[in-house]
């Protein structure tokens, strides 16, 4: 059998049940793909025309505290609002032109007074607390009784759709469960369904085996690049202990988790040494008031940079019209980020 290394092949998604094409051959093509701009990093640490930053005046018209930890306020213009007309309507009469009312909340968090840091420059004690937040609010918005999943995600870097650098993150809560989580709900309440335990649980069991795709990990948790990765440096978090949400984590879980983002994002930065851009974002269980043992809390990075911090990856063609394809094998990939420094390349001392 050839190796799977070197020719055309294809791996599933257990989360997603999808498939993705791997084509290892083609990093040997001569074209580089589409030049970007070099991405660049604020250098104030506040910004007196910036939204975001502590004291100032958002477009909205209210003004900022002077908050000196995170932050977090309703988005003053959300995508979902709590008080809609409640409607559900067909104009076909045979479900072709289904539409219906959506709920929900929308609130942005701002995790460091200072305009000039993200994940990756902040302290692990900095970025516990905004784990504790995120934590704090998946709780409360989630016992709202019409709130049924809480989507928090982070847009990191103008080519990935962040209109402020200043580093801050998005809460998005559905009165339904999302495209994306809800396939995740159906693969892993049909794979506890049929074996009796977690997906992740199991498949975090068998990574550990390997050890050729995790980057970093700690006692409680573990950053790797799937073994169905579709972008080409993405990672999956997942928590070693079996855990449904944020706010079932612990003190010592929240501090872990921060550790494995400051690892992790440390790392991104390094690979093309500049602000690496990417969205994150939680998958965790459902706010339905129902038991959700199936569910596995893990955390999705999914950056667009290829071979330098010009060149990115796009979904086109192929990608658009049949399905996810990559070049560099997860396997590759993960061996990178890992063996890249843990010190940041801007804190390095010169030789």
């Amino acid at each position: 059998m050839t190796p799977l290394t070197r020719e055309p092949h294809r791996r599933f998604n257990p989360l997603t049940r999808d498939w993705v094409l791997v084509s290892p051959q083609r990093t040997e093509r001569p074209w580089g793909g589409k030049l970007e701009k070099v991405l660049t990093s604020p250098t104030l640490a506040f910004d007196p025309n910036c939204y975001l930053c502590p004291g100032n005046q958002r477009a909205s018209g209210e003004r900022n505290p002077n908050y000196s930890s995170t932050f977090v306020f309703s988005n003053d213009f959300p995508a979902l609002m709590p008080d809609v007309h409640t409607s559900k309507q067909d104009d076909s009469g045979h479900e072709l032109l289904l539409s219906e009312s959506e709920a929900g909340i929308c609130r942005v968090v701002c995790f460091s007074p200072r305009h000039d840091l993200t994940l990756a420059r902040m302290t692990v004690p900095e970025i516990t607390r905004v784990v504790d937040v995120w934590a704090e609010q998946h709780t409360e918005i989630g016992s709202l009784p019409w709130v049924n999943y809480v989507q928090i995600f982070e847009n990191r870097g103008e080519i990935m759709g962040c209109s402020n650098p200043h580093p801050h993150g998005q809460i998005w809560a559905n009165q339904t469960i999302p495209n994306e989580p809800r396939k995740e709900q159906e693969s892993q309440l049909a794979y506890r369904e049929k074996y009796g335990s977690c997906l992740l649980c199991n498949y975090l069991e068998l990574e550990a085996k390997a050890a050729e795709r995790i980057v970093v990990q700690n006692n409680l948790f573990a950053a790797l690049v799937p073994f169905w990765a579709v972008w080409p440096f993405e990672v999956l978090v997942v928590s070693k202990q079996h855990a449904t949400d944020l706010g079932s984590l612990d003190s010592v879980a929240r501090e872990s988790l921060a550790d494995i983002f400051k690892q992790l994002t440390t790392r991104y930065d390094n690979l093309f040494e500049t602000s690496f851009p990417y969205s994150m974002g939680f998958h965790q269980a459902p706010t339905d008031g129902e038991m959700h043992p199936e569910w596995h809390l893990h955390a999705h990075f999914y950056p667009p940079l290829l071979r330098s911090a010009t060149i990115r990856k796009f979904m086109v063609g192929y990608e658009m019209l049949a399905g996810p394809q990559r070049d560099i094998t997860p396997e590759i990939a993960a061996t990178t980020l890992r063996n890249l420094s843990g010190t940041h390349y801007a804190d390095r001392k010169p030789a």
